[in-house]
């Protein structure tokens, strides 16, 4: 079993929630999605800060280029490993 991760960026917080919430629906999960702010972001405002979507996807189950798309749809995009 290898541990496979996958990065969605978004522009705002309310963007990287509704991803998460939407990932459920479109795609079956092993685990609940974790939001958090880019802390490299180096904003004192987090919501204008970079926010995450973290992904496990321990069976490999989860095609990059779905994802791409799925996240492009709130202008994010997923991050290479």
């Amino acid at each position: 079993m290898s541990d496979v991760r996958h990065v969605l960026v978004l522009p705002d917080r309310e963007a990287a929630e509704e991803v998460a919430d939407a990932l459920g629906e479109r795609f079956a999960l092993d685990e609940e999605p974790r939001t958090v702010r880019d802390e490299l972001a180096g904003e004192d405002d987090a919501e204008d800060a970079q926010w995450l979507v973290l992904l496990r996807d321990e069976a490999g189950r989860l095609d990059p280029q779905e994802l791409d798309a799925f996240v492009g749809e709130w202008e994010g995009w997923r991050e290479e490993p």
